[in-house]
């Protein structure tokens, strides 16, 4: 719990989900705290660790030993020593996020006081539903029967080092059978729980969202007071860089070892950037209804203003009459005619989602890197980065 946050707004995505209580039971978590090291060193030795035995001791690890040794798989490696770790890790930021950024909606006055009980309502509703169980059954089962059904025959490529067969048909072995049924699976169920928790981190935003917000069109975020949100995609920082390295690192045993050519994969990475980014900036989009509506109304209501105060402004020094009601440009608070039509501007100003810069960087630039050790297999760095660096400038 947040000690800063009001009574009753403190909402974790992490703590208390079903994979939460288990890993608890098993000792993985403590009391007190998330247990974030000892269960991204478990789970990554669970996953890589008897691959490479059995590799080592069947003579499959090096090169020289076999034609594709394990060493060569860049995908398996990145996928079980970095993606699996990042993905155990990044819940730390994602709690200290939420734990912070929700409760300013209510410290902020953007819910307004008479509708803190609703606030209060969906977070309590938010935690029943990130306690149940039924998601994370169907993600089992979902993974489970893709295991089953999907044999390790049908992915020979990248277990190619792991065939005991000495000729005729492709036989797994222990390492495959382990990748297949242990490996595999576990990295799925971390990413499905990623995907799971962006599900439940856009229905939450949706339901505040839903509030009768008090916005203030001309806040200097641009984005009505919303602007604190743009903290938010850090959380998903490291879930879009893991992703990518595991694809990028797919990519990359093709370029080396089976004469693939990165200015033919240019469009997949552009793809991935791409969608990684959509996907981990999408729950901000649900309030982009909130914001068009306020920005509607503000551009009219602003626009009245405007034009008062240049008609009265008009009346006095150009037209030189006397005013009976001169309130509008004696108030300290509107000032000249500059003033006011800062006002309107910043209004006119307002973004349709609460996205700037800083939340698009959070995403793109770690999606960006594993793409980058990619092409710089072909291209000199250098010039990848001038080419970057001419596309921002």
């Amino acid at each position: 719990m947040d000690a800063d946050a009001p009574l009753g707004l403190d909402l974790s995505l992490v703590r208390g989900d079903l994979p939460f209580r288990i890993q608890r039971r098993m000792g993985l978590i403590p009391e007190a705290g998330l247990g974030l090291i000892r269960r991204a060193i478990f789970f990554a030795l669970v996953s890589w660790l008897p691959l490479a035995l059995w590799a080592v001791l069947q003579g499959r690890a090096l090169p020289g030993d076999i034609a594709e040794p394990l060493l060569q798989h860049f995908g398996i490696h990145i996928r079980f020593l970095v993606a699996v770790p990042l993905f155990i890790l990044g819940e730390a930021t994602l709690h200290k996020q939420m734990v912070r950024l929700i409760p300013y909606f209510a410290t902020s006055g953007l819910v307004r006081p008479q509708q803190l009980d609703q606030l209060r309502e969906i977070i309590r509703g938010m935690i029943r539903l990130r306690d149940k169980s039924t998601p994370w059954l169907i993600i089992a089962v979902i993974v489970a029967a893709q295991a089953l059904f999907e044999q390790p025959s049908m992915i020979t490529h990248e277990l190619v080092w792991a065939d005991a067969a000495a000729t005729g048909a492709f036989d797994p072995g222990f390492a495959g059978w382990w990748f297949h049924f242990i490996s595999r699976p576990l990295f799925s169920v971390l990413l499905a729980g990623w995907l799971w928790r962006l599900v439940l981190l856009i229905i939450l935003l949706k339901r505040v969202a839903g509030l009768d917000l008090a916005l203030v069109p001309t806040h200097p975020d641009k984005a009505g007071g919303l602007g604190f949100l743009e903290k938010l995609p850090i959380a998903f920082s490291l879930f879009a860089f893991s992703v990518s390295a595991v694809v990028a690192s797919r990519l990359a045993h093709e370029v080396v070892y089976h004469a693939a050519h990165v200015v033919d994969l240019k469009g997949v990475l552009v793809a991935l950037v791409v969608f990684l980014t959509g996907l981990c900036l999408s729950p901000l989009f649900v309030f982009a209804g909130p914001l068009f509506a306020a920005k509607r109304q503000a551009l009219l209501d602003y626009g009245t203003l405007v034009g008062d105060h240049g008609r009265l402004v008009r009346r006095r020094w150009i037209e030189a009459k006397a005013l009976e009601d001169d309130k509008v440009l004696n108030a300290p608070e509107l000032g000249p005619v500059a003033d006011t039509q800062t006002l309107y501007q910043a209004v006119a100003n307002m973004r349709a989602a609460p996205i700037g810069k800083s939340a698009i960087l959070a995403i793109v630039v770690p999606a960006l890197l594993p793409v980058l050790g990619l092409l710089s297999i072909e291209v000199p760095i250098k010039d990848v980065l001038k080419q970057l660096l001419g596309i921002l400038a």
